[in-house]
Formats: structure tokens, sequence, C-alpha cells
């Protein structure tokens, strides 16, 4: 407070003030009957309080009243709960809790201070206020409420609790409430705060509603409104400031007004346990946030029927913000709060739902324009545009995500940019995503000439618009247009199919297919007309040009082909970079092919994959990769290789290698047979780096079978250590992380996604 200049520190009274003016009538309300705060001043404490629960004692010198609780848990019913100015009520409960419940028909007045050892819980139907200079400060939990706990045995045993009842009696604070090493609850129909709010090492959680669960957690949210009685209204206003490390405003059938001024705020701070997650739930209702929401370096989750941004400006600091509502419409003051939010490095992700009878469709009226790194997502239920005159522009590295159909149902949704999308200025990615039955209209694109893509991430474009694959059937119908970009909407689960790979040798895939770190899951995959292809995997031949990038085959299967069999691609003449795939490519007869857990035939480069898939073939098998005749790199393979028949090679890695392989590496048991088996590769004249190496343990391999020396050989704990992988970036943005317990490198992109 001392660095605060005498004339900031009055401007930031004032705009207190004026907040706790605003909702003295919400207070007046609360204590409809009561005694005003004058006559509450001077000479009233509790009065009537004896335990119904647990064990103690009262002590009271005229002044301050002491609850002495001989119990780890208590429970208290009282006649009246007030605390007038000067007056203190302490409660030395230790380290435990006291439920206090107020049976008489006054409401409660906090005016003075309350304080407690341990935890307090404030239950009066009649309503509860925390005056302009009351104080309630705890060790633990606070809970005030107007709900009722019904079940007190659940209290006393430690269990989660139900607060219910009809009373529209309200909780306001206007002074200060703080608890050093619990968490806040304020719950009851009406709930507002015009005062200071702190748990620094816990939670603040307003909630309005007639039916709340109340838990512990030591990550999450702790209060779930229940759904009311139809037509049952609920408010929480919020015009102070509300710190702790984590904070949640959460009302059912009713509003949300978070009207802190331009000084005050919602501020997640984040601890060891928590997160800096705030949480603004207004189902079936509106939700204003104005002011500063600060969860600077964590999560603000926003969601309401109604999501109304104040003339008066909001500005979110969080790593992401996440907003859901059935239907938007980004009008000047959205965009303004957007554009700010952004511009502070939030990234933002704003879905509709199209529940309640909402469109579910995202119109963006007015533009939005950031610098810096943050990211923009608009996702909408249905349909997306952006109007005439409308400019959605970033300087800096933001990417932007345009996307119809959000919940992948194959509805139609399009996206229609009627304006400008400006990244003339920005090295970030635009991506435009729509469904297969929708359309696209591309309106002004403004790309920057010097864009270049980031490293094996295998983007072509700066901007690109896809077709959203959200099924198998969407997944068959890429082969009507082989040339075509599409992405996965969702992970599709391909159980009872049988599919027929995508693209073959005389009509190859050359578009983009981004799977948006999705999966396609139990994939069975089997040429049907071997007069047609020749190469099995999800997509049978990528051919020049083609990319397959940010993809998962799990759990897949894949037989004989007469060239080259990989869960994800039989013949690649492209690029596929961070992708995956598990399961088993397998031969049942013997036709001379090439077997790879991610690729058959390699003619182009893999970038950042990896397989675990088992593999077993009459040729050449790889863990990886079959043949080798283009380039490999960051990648690795921890699938078993069992060549079959007196035919068959293997490599831990790669069968036969006439290409390049760098920083890779295997792990999974190569089986000897007649024909050589090692641990990198089964042999080849092509190139093997420095950086590439095999764990002798579980391979069972003492040799690369190309030109490594045996010290790139390691053992299971030498695989385990990062110095032993010359080279790998391990740092916070490399390309290789080492996890707890973890007997080999991942890629850092598995972390993340």
């Amino acid at each position: 407070m001392n660095n605060i200049p005498p004339a900031a520190y009055d401007h930031n009274n004032s705009r207190r003030r004026g907040a706790r003016i605003a909702l003295l009538p919400l207070a007046a309300a609360v204590l409809c009957c009561a005694a005003s705060f004058d006559a509450r001043a001077a000479g009233v404490l509790p009065a009537g309080g004896h335990f119904v629960g647990g064990s103690g004692s009262f002590s009271s010198d005229g002044t301050t009243l002491t609850i002495n609780q001989g119990s780890g848990r208590g429970v208290v019913d009282w006649n009246s709960f007030s605390i007038g100015g000067g007056n203190r009520v302490v409660f030395a409960n230790g380290n435990g809790a006291t439920l206090n419940r107020v049976t008489g028909g006054s409401p409660s007045a906090i005016l003075g201070t309350l304080s407690a050892s341990g935890s307090v819980y404030l239950i009066n139907p009649q309503g509860i206020v925390v005056g302009p200079r009351g104080v309630v400060s705890t060790n633990g939990r606070f809970v005030a409420s107007t709900l009722d706990v019904a079940d007190t045995d659940a209290f006393m045993n430690g269990q989660p609790l139900t607060l219910s009842g009809n009373s529209r009696a309200g909780v306001v604070n206007l002074g200060t409430i703080a608890s050093g090493n619990g968490d806040v609850f304020l719950i009851a129909r009406q709930v507002a705060n015009a005062g200071t709010i702190s748990a620094p090492n816990g939670t603040v959680e307003l909630a309005a509603g007639q039916q709340v669960l109340l838990q512990d957690s030591s990550s999450g949210r702790q209060v779930f409104v229940q759904p009311g009685q139809p037509g049952a209204s609920a408010a929480i206003v919020n015009g102070g400031l509300i710190q702790a490390a984590q904070i949640s405003l959460q009302a059912v059938d009713g509003n949300i007004y978070a009207l802190a001024g331009n000084h005050e705020a919602i501020r997640a701070t984040g601890t060891a346990m928590r997160d800096g997650h705030v949480w603004l739930v207004a189902a079936h209702g509106t939700l204003q946030p104005g002011g500063v929401i600060d969860a600077t370096g964590g999560t603000v989750d926003m969601s309401a029927d109604t999501l109304a941004f104040p003339t008066g400006g909001t500005t979110v600091h969080a790593n992401q913000w996440n907003i859901a509502t059935p239907a938007f419409t980004v009008d000047d003051s959205a965009a303004r709060a957007l554009s700010t939010s952004l511009g502070t490095g939030t990234s933002v992700n704003l879905q509709t739902t199209g529940a309640n009878g909402g469109s579910g469709d995202i119109d963006v009226n007015s533009g939005i324009a950031w610098q810096g790194n943050a990211s923009l997502t608009l996702a909408a239920y249905r349909n997306l545009s952006i109007a005439q005159g409308a400019t959605v522009a970033n300087h800096g590295g933001g990417n932007l995500t345009l996307r119809a159909d959000a919940a992948s149902l194959d509805n139609g949704g399009s996206v229609a940019n009627r304006g400008v999308i400006d990244w003339s200025g920005s090295t970030g990615l635009v991506n435009a995503l729509y469904d297969m039955n929708g359309s696209y209209s591309a309106g002004t694109l403004l790309g920057n000439p010097a864009w270049t893509a980031a490293p094996a991430s295998g983007q072509l474009m700066q901007i690109t618009a896809y077709k959203l694959v959200n099924n198998v059937t969407d997944l068959q119908n890429i082969a009507q247009d082989l040339a075509g970009n599409y992405a996965l909407g969702t992970d599709i689960d391909a159980t009872g199919y049988t599919l027929a790979p995508i693209g073959n040798h005389a009509t190859p895939f050359t578009g983009q297919f981004d799977g948006m770190w999705h999966n396609v899951n139990n994939a069975h995959i089997e040429i049907a007309d071997f007069s047609k292809d020749y190469s099995s995997g999800l997509f049978g031949v990528v051919g020049t040009g083609g990319v397959l990038r940010d993809v998962g085959v799990e759990n897949g299967y894949v037989s004989t082909s007469f060239l080259g069999s990989g869960l994800l691609a039989g013949v690649n003449q492209g690029v596929i970079a961070n992708a995956h795939s598990s399961g088993a490519a397998r031969e049942i007869y013997q036709d001379g092919t090439t077997f790879g857990g991610l690729v058959g035939r390699n003619e182009g480069s893999v970038e950042r994959s990896w397989s675990s898939a088992a593999i077993s073939g009459s040729d050449a098998n790889g863990g990886l990769v079959g043949y080798n005749l283009g380039s490999i790199t960051q990648s690795y393979a921890t699938g078993s290789v069992s060549p079959v028949f007196s035919t068959g090679y293997g490599g831990g890695l790669v069968g036969i290698n006439d290409g390049t392989v760098s920083q890779s590496f295997a792990t999974g048991a190569v089986q000897t047979r007649f024909m050589p088996t090692h641990g990198v590769i089964a042999f080849g004249s092509g190139t093997l780096a420095p950086d590439v190496y095999w764990n002798t343990q579980t391979t069972g391999q003492a040799a690369s079978g190309g030109s490594l020396p045996p010290s790139n050989g390691l053992t299971t704990a030498q695989m385990s250590d990062p110095a032993n992988f010359a080279g790998y970036d391990f740092g916070p943005n490399g390309v290789w992380a080492m996890p707890a317990g973890a007997t080999h490198p991942v890629l850092r992109s598995q972390l993340a996604h």
C-alpha cells in the first residue's frame, strides 16, 4: 500500500466506495427487517448458542465472544449471529471446523471481526452481510450461506455437503473476508461482493442457486450449483476485489455481473496445488464480465446463455480464455474485449454450442486486431461469418482458426469471409475448417510474403482451408478428391469397418491431411482389388506434394500388399510429420513386400514421428519404415519386429535403408530369423547419422546393421539419460523430452497432445 501514490489510493478507494454504494440496496434487502447498521454498531454479539454436534464451551468479556471447541468438528445452533462494530467473535477450533446454524428470524450482520484458527461455516436463511468495516479472517475455510445443511452428520464426518433451500435472502460482502490457508465460499440465491475477498492458497467461489454441492478438491472447483425450479432467479454481482489461487462465480438459472472497475480485479494467482483458474458460469442466464479478470499463467473459463460485454471494457490476463455460449455476435464491445485481451498475450477460444434453441452461429460484425503471439479460435456449432467491412488481423506470431461444425456432426456448417483476414504482418497460421457438406468463401486474404513454415511442421501454406473429416464415411470420401485439403474434426473410431487405402499408384493422395492431433482408432485396412491397389495403409500412396501431419493411427491393423504396408501409409512420396501409429502390420502370404509400423516404403520424408506397432512380414521389416529411400529424422520406433519365412529381413527402425536417417532411435525387440536382423536396420547402402541409437537390451541386437559404432548401442539405463543422446534438444522448447520414469526419450509434442 505504501507504494501507491496518494492520488491513486484515493481514486481506488472512491471506486470501491462506489461499488459498495451500488450494492447497498441488495444489502438492505438482505437485512430487510433488521435494525440499521448504526444500531448494530455496538453491543451486539451472537446469542443463544449451544453445541448440537461435537463439544465446546463459550466465554465472553462483553466485547469478545470466544467459542472453545473441544472436538475436531462441531455444530452450533444459534438464536442470532451478528457482530457489532468493535466487537469480536473468536473460534478457537484448532485445525477443525465449526458449522453455525442460525435458527432465529434475524439476518446476520458482521460489522466487527470474526476470526478462527480453523474453518467456519455460517448458515442463516435470513441473509448474511459483512459490513464495510467488517472483517472475517480464518485459517481454514469460510462458508457463508443462506442455503441450509440438512445432513449435519455429513459435515461431522467430513463428507461432501448438499446445501439447499428456498430462501430469497442474499449474502453480501462490503468489507474484508480472508482465509490464510483455506477457501472462501459465498452461497445464496443472491450473492454480492463490493469489498475484498482473499484466499491466496485456496479458492474463492461465489455460487447462486437453490441447491449446491460443496466438496473438497485440491485442483478444481469445489462448488457445483444444481438446476433449480423453473423460473427461479439467481444472481451474482461482483464490484470488488477477489484474489485467490482459483476463483469461480457460478449461477444456474441466473445472471453474473462481474463489474469490477478498472482498478479492481478478479485475480487468480495460482499455487503449487492450484493452477490459477477462473470460472464464470451463468447457466441459463446472462454473464456480463467487466474490468480486469487476471489469471496470469492460468485459464479463464466463461459459460452463459447470453454473454454481454459492457461498454466500459473487459480485459482478461491468462494463458487461455475459453468462452462457451449458444450463439454469439462479435459487436464493438466484444471485439474490443477480445482484441485487448489477445494483445496482452491471452489466447482465446470462443465456441458456440447451439444449446437452448441458439442458432450456434458466430457472426463477426466488428474487427478484431492484436499484436503478439496469442491465438484466436472461433468455433461455431454451425456457421461462421465475417461481415463485410470487418477485419481480423494479427501482427506477430498469432494463429487464427475459423471453424464451422465445431461439434463434428456433419451439419453442413460453412465458413464465409465477406471481410478481410490480414496476416500480412504475422508469422502465424490461418486455418479455416468447414463441413464436407458445407461451403467456404475465402473473401480477402492477405498473407505474409516472407512467411516460412516452422521446421518439421509439414505446413505448406500460411492460410489454408480444410474440409472436416468427422467419421468413417467422411474418411473414405476423401477418395473423391485426392488433391483436396482435409482435417480431422475429432477422433474417429473405425471399429467394425474394413477400410480401403486412400490413394494408389495411379491416383495418389496429393493434398494435405491435418489430423489436428486427433487419431483414427481401430482401423482394419485391406486392399479390396489388387488389380488397382499395390500398397496398403490408411493412405495407400501419398504422392509428391502430399502431406500427412499431426495424426495418429491407433490400434490399427494392415495386412498383405505387393509393394508396401504401413499403418499410416503404404508408400510415401511426400511429407509425413508429427505422426504416430500403434497396432500391427502383418503378412498373411509370402508376397515379397515391405512392412513398417508407420510407412511401408518411404521415398519422401518422415519427420518427428513414432510407432509402437508390431511388424511381421516376408521381406523388409522395420519398426518405423519397411524400406527407406528418402529421409527419416527425429523419429523412433518401439514395436517388435518379427520377420516371417526365410526371406524376411528386420531392423528395429528400418528394414532396408537406402536413404538417410538422423536423430532417431529404436527400442523394440528384433527377432532373429534366417536373414539379417539388427538393432537399427537390416542392411542398406544409405546413411545413418552419428545421432542414431538403439537399445541393445530390449532389441536383443548387438549391432546397428549399418556403420554405427557399438557405442551407439545403449543399455536401458543409458537410454533413460538425456546426456547419452548427443545433439538432441531436451530444453523447454526442444524437440525431445524425458519424462520422469521414462526408459527412452519421447517427442515433446506427445506430452502436449
